[in-house]
């Protein structure tokens, strides 16, 4: 039985079960204490008496319709309408919002089924993104993973067809080989990385870190592969010798390696540089990273540590490219409580910059 029939049927009880034992109270005493009935009643007397009796059922009835009416907009209105919210879930609907009002049990009940709807949407939108987002990576990596391995393929061909026929062939085929190895180890090392940023789970071991020395190995580490690209490579340190910062060493060398790849594959100079400097900033250290390469459209440069932006679609998938690798960059800098941003002019060239906080022996780490 539906509510609502229930609600009826006890409310139409409310008003009968009074008026039947008016009546049986009134035989009663009429029968035990010599009462007589309506029918020998003075005329004004039963004239008065009916009177009153109307009274109390058209009392009774306005009472039951009002109490009615109030329960049904309480109770059943919301209820029918918590019915509905829940069959368009059901349905995979969740582009509706659930009105509430009051603060009873049931509006309360109402209020917890819309916060439900609304998270529910949330983590639905989330999955959308990030199976959009999971094509678009898969698409990207296969595509430069299969563009390297082309190339390695084809070299290795080429030497075993007798091509690299001399030493100086022979060390540029293998070279070759070798630089293409890099850039598919630094894909799959992106794509690990992927897979723990959203769940927080990028494995930070932070220490003490010399400024100065620091920098200075990474420089040399890039000055030889730069080198062999035919890419000169500038660096400045303007701090003192003894400043320190805390910081991860492997992910911050990660954060250098894929600013000088983001350079590396967008230089469209013959003779590329790319300088490195390292500026005090007051209580923070603040690193530049600049090439003279194509540079950045400004209204792209808000959007470039964006995951999967792309500034332009043709060029970027031609040169290849994960889509996260600055993505990661901010998330490592933001880990570390710096900050990171760019400038660029398209044509001209672009600068990284990024700054963290300068390690103090009284600072709380």
């Amino acid at each position: 039985m539906k509510l609502h029939t229930k609600m009826v049927l006890s409310f139409i009880s409310v008003i009968v079960m009074p008026v039947v034992l008016l009546a049986v109270s009134w035989a009663l005493m009429g029968r035990f204490l010599d009462m007589p009935d309506i029918a020998g009643m003075p005329p004004e007397y039963r004239q008065a008496f009916i009177q009153i009796g109307f009274l109390i059922l058209l009392v009774l009835v306005v009472t039951a319709l009002m109490l009615l009416t109030w329960l049904s907009g309480s109770i059943i209105k919301p209820l029918q309408t918590l019915q509905t919210a829940a069959r368009a879930i059901k349905d995979g609907d969740l582009d509706f919002s659930l009105a509430v009002n009051g603060t009873d049990e049931i509006s309360e009940l109402c209020q917890d089924f819309e916060e439900m709807r609304i998270r529910l949407k949330d983590n639905q939108e989330e999955k959308i993104r990030f199976d959009r987002e999971n094509k678009i990576l898969i698409s990207n990596i296969s595509h430069d993973l299969k563009t390297p391995l082309t190339a390695v393929k084809g070299y290795c061909e080429g030497i075993l067809d007798g091509v690299a026929s001399s030493p100086e062939k022979m060390t540029k085929y293998v070279r070759t080989i070798y630089n293409k190895a890099c850039d598919m180890e630094n894909l799959i090392d992106e794509l690990s990385l992927y897979s723990k940023i959203d769940t927080n789970r990028i494995p930070y071991h932070y220490s003490r870190i010399r400024v100065h020395d620091y920098f200075s190995d990474c420089a040399s580490e890039l000055e030889t592969e730069l080198d062999s690209r035919g890419i000169e490579l500038t660096y400045s340190n303007y701090l003192e010798d003894d400043v320190e910062i805390i910081g991860d060493t492997e992910q911050l060398k990660r954060v250098v390696n894929n600013i000088i790849s983001n350079s590396v594959k967008y230089m469209d100079k013959k003779h590329g540089i790319i300088g490195m400097r390292i500026r005090d900033d007051g209580d923070f250290i603040h690193v530049e990273i600049e090439d003279n390469g194509r540079g950045i459209a400004s209204k792209d440069v808000p959007y470039i540590f964006d995951r999967f932006y792309r500034t332009d679609e043709s060029r970027n998938s031609k040169m290849g490219g994960s889509g996260i690798g600055l993505s990661i960059v901010k998330k490592i800098i933001e880990d570390h409580g710096g900050r990171i941003w760019a400038t660029s002019v398209l044509g001209t060239g672009t600068i990284m910059h990024f700054v963290l906080r300068k390690y103090e022996e009284s600072a709380e780490v």
